[in-house]
C-alpha cells in the first residue's frame, strides 16, 4: 500500500485469493437465471405488460454485467493486474455503473407498477399501453447513462509496481469535486429509490390487511413479490452503500492511506453483494406472475424428465413429481 498522486493504492491478498471464485460462481448461476428469464420474456411477449417490459430491461441489464465478470475475475485471478487496455477499462467500469443504476431503477419501476395497481387500481395510468412502458424504460436507460457516462471520459488504470490497476473507486485524499459528487450520487442513488421501494411495500402490506376479501388472491401475490424485490434491493445494494458511507466518514478524520486499508477491503467485498443481484433478480421475475412461475415450473419439469400429469382410470390426476 502506497499513495499515488493523492489516491491511495492497496493489494490486499484477500481480494486476490477470495474474489475470483465468488465473481466466477456469481457469472454462473447468474447467466443461467438471466438466459432462461430472456427466454421466459421472448415467449410471453404476446401477453406482456408494463411490469414484464421493465423485468426484462433488468434482465438485459444483468446479462450485460455478467459478460464482463470472466474478466474482472481475471484481473483478480492476475493480482490486480489489468491486461486489457485502457478502453476496455473504461468500459467494464461503466458497465458495472450501470448495471447498478440500471437494476435500481427498473426495481424501483416494477414496484410502482405494482402498488399503482393495488392500491389505486382506478388511477389513469393503469390504463396505459405497452408503449408508455417502453418509454418509460427509454427515459430510464437515458439517465443511466447520463449519470454513468463519466466514467467513460477519463482513464481509470494506473501503473502499481509491475502490475496496472483497474479501478472506479479510489480512496483519494483532497476534496476533488469530481469524487465529491461520484460519493454523493452514489449514496442518494440508493437511499431515493430504496425510500420509494419501502413506501411501495408498506402501501400494498397495509391494504392486504384493510381488505376483508381477498378471493383472487392478487393482493397477497402482490405483497410477496414487492417484498422479494425489497430484499433483493437491500440485500444487493445496502452493503455498498454503507461501506461508500463508512470511507466517507474516515476521511473526515485520518488523511493516512494506512487507516483506509480495512475500509478499502469491506468496500470491495460489499460489491459482490452488487452483483449478487444479477443472480438474485430471477427470484423477482419468478414471483412476478402466477402464469411465469408456473411456466418456468414446467420447463424445469421437462428438463428433469418429470411429466405434468398422469391418468389414472377415467381422470387425470397430477404426477407426484411434479409437486
Amino acid at each position: 500500500m502506497s499513495n499515488y498522486s493523492v489516491c491511495c493504492v492497496f493489494e490486499p491478498l484477500i481480494l486476490i485469493n477470495v474474489l475470483p471464485t465468488i465473481l466466477i460462481m456469481e457469472f454462473i448461476f447468474g447467466l443461467t437465471g438471466n438466459i432462461l428469464a430472456l427466454i421466459m420474456f421472448a415467449l410471453d411477449a404476446e401477453r406482456s405488460k408494463p411490469n414484464s417490459i421493465y423485468l426484462a430491461n433488468l434482465a438485459v441489464a444483468d446479462s450485460v454485467l455478467l459478460f464482463f465478470m470472466p474478466f474482472r475475475a481475471d484481473y483478480y485471478i492476475r493480482s490486480q493486474d489489468w491486461i486489457f487496455g485502457d478502453a476496455f477499462c473504461r468500459i467494464l467500469l461503466f458497465g458495472v455503473a450501470a448495471n447498478r443504476a440500471a437494476s435500481i431503477f427498473f426495481l424501483t419501476a416494477v414496484a410502482v407498477d405494482r402498488y399503482l395497481k393495488i392500491v389505486h387500481p382506478l388511477h389513469r395510468i393503469n390504463r396505459m399501453n405497452l408503449s408508455y412502458a417502453m418509454w418509460v424504460s427509454v427515459g430510464l436507460w437515458v439517465m443511466v447513462i447520463l449519470l454513468t457516462g463519466q466514467l467513460l471520459g477519463r482513464p481509470h488504470f494506473f501503473k502499481f509496481g509491475n502490475h496496472t490497476q483497474c479501478e472506479s473507486f479510489n480512496i483519494c485524499l483532497d476534496n476533488n469535486p469530481l469524487s465529491i459528487w461520484s460519493n454523493a450520487f452514489y449514496v442518494i442513488q440508493f437511499c431515493v429509490p430504496g425510500s420509494i421501494i419501502i413506501f411501495c411495500t408498506a402501501c400494498i402490506t397495509w391494504q392486504l390487511k384493510t381488505k376483508t376479501m381477498d378471493t383472487t388472491g392478487k393482493v397477497k401475490r402482490a405483497v410477496q413479490f414487492i417484498s422479494v424485490v425489497a430484499m433483493v434491493f437491500i440485500i444487493c445494494f445496502l452493503p455498498s452503500t454503507a461501506s461508500r458511507v463508512a470511507v466517507w466518514v474516515l476521511k473526515i478524520w485520518y488523511s493516512e492511506c494506512s487507516h483506509y486499508n480495512d475500509a478499502n477491503v469491506v468496500f470491495y467485498f460489499s460489491l459482490c453483494f452488487t452483483y449478487l443481484n444479477s443472480v438474485l433478480n430471477p427470484l423477482v421475475y419468478y414471483f412476478s406472475t402466477p402464469a411465469f412461475s408456473g411456466t418456468i415450473q414446467k420447463i424445469i419439469r421437462r428438463l428433469t424428465g418429470q411429466k405434468e400429469e398422469v391418468v389414472s382410470g377415467n381422470r387425470s390426476v397430477a404426477s407426484v413429481t411434479s409437486g
